[in-house]
């Protein structure tokens, strides 16, 4: 029998104005994650991928809907429980890494863990442990721009992971990297996902990257248009526009 979803999203709309403009960026989406799952959302640029990404993950408000992370509604959450909430519980990883170019790789690790509260003499033993797992033990006192790209995607990675989240964010984790250092770091997630059990959600262009999720989610304009599992939406023909 299957769990409960860890994520789940009903019916969520999502629009953006700029004058006179309306964008509707989500279009009444649902979509559900199982705990320990790793999901490839993908699409051509513009779909909505980074919108469902920011919304499921409570960094955007959603227009209507809603959105629950292991049982909990966001929409019910304050501004601060959210914010303490992401801090403790979710990992995010970005394009473009995100380091703080003045703190070094254990620095920039460690925090965000005492940002959640965590003592400093824990912080800076986790940031060690994850910056080891990840390889880069040898690099603990390395700036950003001391560091390949490779490299501080790694940083980037451990920094995520560092405070074992249940759920890890990564909106085109690799779209900065060379082949061989985009699939090292794919190995790298997928073996954290097998590992720990952590569930992740990724945003990508990249077959490569689809090829090693669990299950590939499809978006074109705003809608779901495959979930993966087998289902095609009946707006499945607004693909053929992208």
């Amino acid at each position: 029998m299957r769990s409960e979803p860890i994520i789940h999203a009903r019916e969520v709309v999502k629009t953006y104005r700029s004058r006179d403009v309306v964008v509707e960026a989500l279009n009444k989406v649902s979509f559900a994650v199982q705990p320990g799952e790793m999901v490839a959302v993908m699409g051509p640029s513009g779909c909505g991928k980074t919108t469902l990404l920011n919304c499921l993950s409570g960094l955007d408000l959603i227009d209507s809907g809603d959105v629950s992370i292991a049982g909990r509604l966001l929409r019910t959450m304050s501004d601060d429980a959210l914010s303490e909430y992401r801090a403790k519980s979710m990992g995010f990883v970005f394009q473009s890494y995100n380091l703080l170019p003045v703190l070094t790789a254990q620095e920039n690790v460690e925090l965000p863990l005492v940002v959640a509260g965590v003592s400093q003499s824990k912080s800076r033993q986790k940031a060690i442990e994850k910056l080891v797992l990840v390889g880069l033990g040898d690099r603990l006192d390395h700036l950003p721009a001391e560091l390949s790209g490779g490299e501080q995607q790694r940083v980037a990675i451990a920094r995520a992971l560092a405070n074992e989240p249940s759920i890890v964010w990564a909106d085109e984790p690799t779209g900065n990297l060379d082949s061989t250092n985009a699939g090292e770091i794919m190995e790298l997630l997928k073996r954290f996902n097998r590992e720990q059990e952590q569930t992740f959600v990724l945003v990508t262009h990249s077959d490569e990257v689809g090829s090693m999720a669990d299950r590939v989610v499809r978006m074109s304009d705003g809608v779901i248009v495959d979930d993966g599992n087998g289902a095609i939406t009946k707006n499945a023909s607004v693909e053929e526009k992208g």
